[in-house]
């Protein structure tokens, strides 16, 4: 039958996850700082053996065994040496028991200590050593509690930690036991144990939550490219395919906006545009600022900006509401993009615009932006995909009367 003291060690390995040998490395420790306080003292060198047989902790005074005496502590003389082992010699150590029957209640307190501060330390270790691998990963978290604004929540079931106010979803409730995913930033090892910096705002949550959900992106045959986020309210994530055949969109989107859904769920109910990546930055500018349609862009690739055109009607649908939908598409793009009225160009700069090098349905502004939708919602977006076709041609495309047709088939010229 297993003892009290050995059930009540295995019991604490279990609890705090901290292997035997280092628990009892801890209560050897406690042993020797105990004696020290009542019958030694520091210079001492001491080594403490356990017998599981009889639970009894034996303290040795170890010394060195040398011919002239220096350091009494240390050190002792051939000669009494010998009155300890006959067999001793000049250069060898000899150990010395020194078991004390009683310890007094002074020494009791240092003990504990030293056995409370050890097992911290050893739990701060363990901890530190279970989460520094697992920095930029997504951890499955328990509310505990709320105070003042931060959320205490336990990670794993192994450490307890803070959810700070500036890293929560801005409005986002929180409650006892209430579970949630979090994404751990970074650890840092500090005097106080392992400080985890854990976030719900941070757009690479976004990230391992579509990777979590979403086969294709986490096995990578679907690339998130960039994010733009504002927790809380809204998100714009830039992909595309390494694989001709998979749809990036529809593969984020999924079947009836399930997948997406999924994702938004868990960031309460944050909207996430997903849209298509582009190696062209005028085609990424444009389908970033989506849903709005853009007339004209001046791109500045060396200033990193660009000013962007818009008919009086998509003005307000390219700006967002409070601008979060030009701050999103800037965030994305990594370009400042000023949003600008058609009108405050003239007649021949608006021509001469639309003249050079159209390429994109979009940009061809006297179409009209319903004319512009309707080939859009056909699957045609270039205008190389309509060059060559007669208007009776275009007339077949579905949802295009024959009067539209002829001034589809005149742009079309003009850009040519």
């Amino acid at each position: 039958m297993q003892s009290q003291f050995l059930a009540a060690i295995n019991q604490l390995c279990d609890e705090k996850n901290i292997p035997k040998d280092q628990i009892l490395e801890t209560i050897k420790a406690a042993v020797k700082a105990a004696y020290r306080k009542d019958y030694g003292n520091r210079e001492q060198d001491l080594d403490v053996e356990f017998d599981e047989q009889t639970e009894m902790f034996t303290i040795y005074l170890v010394k060195e065994i040398v011919k002239k005496v220096e350091d009494s502590e240390k050190q002792i003389s051939l000669k009494d040496a010998q009155r300890y082992n006959k067999s001793a010699e000049v250069g060898g150590q000899i150990r010395i028991d020194v078991t004390p029957l009683e310890y007094g209640r002074i020494a009791a307190q240092s003990a504990k200590q030293v056995i409370i501060q050890k097992i911290q330390e050893a739990e701060r270790d363990i901890m530190y050593n279970n989460f520094k691998d697992r920095e930029n990963e997504l951890i499955n978290a328990l509310v505990q509690r709320v105070e003042f604004g931060n959320v205490h929540v336990n990670l794993d079931n192994k450490l307890t930690t803070i959810l700070p106010r500036d890293q929560q979803i801005p409005r986002e409730r929180y409650y006892a036991g209430q579970r949630v995913k979090l994404y751990l930033d970074k650890v840092a090892k500090t005097s106080r144990g392992p400080q985890l910096l854990i976030s719900r705002n941070n757009p690479n949550l976004v990230l391992k939550l579509l990777e979590l959900e979403i086969p294709e992106v986490k096995s990578g045959l679907v690339e998130i490219k960039a994010i733009a986020r504002e927790a809380g309210v809204r998100s714009k994530i830039a992909v595309s395919s390494n694989d001709p055949k998979i749809d990036p969109i529809g593969s984020c989107v999924g079947q009836k906006g399930v997948r997406v859904q999924n994702v938004m769920d868990e960031l309460n109910g944050e909207r996430i545009d997903v849209i298509q990546w582009s190696n062209d930055v005028e085609q990424y500018i444009r389908t970033a600022l989506a849903p709005a349609k853009v007339a004209i862009l001046e791109i500045n690739d060396k200033e990193k900006r660009a000013k962007v055109y818009v008919n009086p009607d998509q003005r307000p649908l390219a700006i967002g509401k409070n601008g979060q939908n030009v701050r999103l598409a800037s965030k994305l793009t990594g370009y400042e993009l000023d949003i600008l009225d058609i009108g405050e160009m003239n007649a021949e700069e608006v021509a001469a615009k639309a003249a050079s090098k159209v390429e994109s349905i979009s940009e061809l502004v006297n179409l009209g932006a319903d004319l512009i939708t309707k080939l859009e919602n056909a699957n045609i977006t270039m205008v190389e995909q309509l060059k060559g076709l007669s208007v009776a041609d275009i007339a077949d495309i579905e949802g295009i009367e024959k009067d539209e047709a002829q001034l589809i088939a005149e742009e079309i010229a003009k850009a040519s």
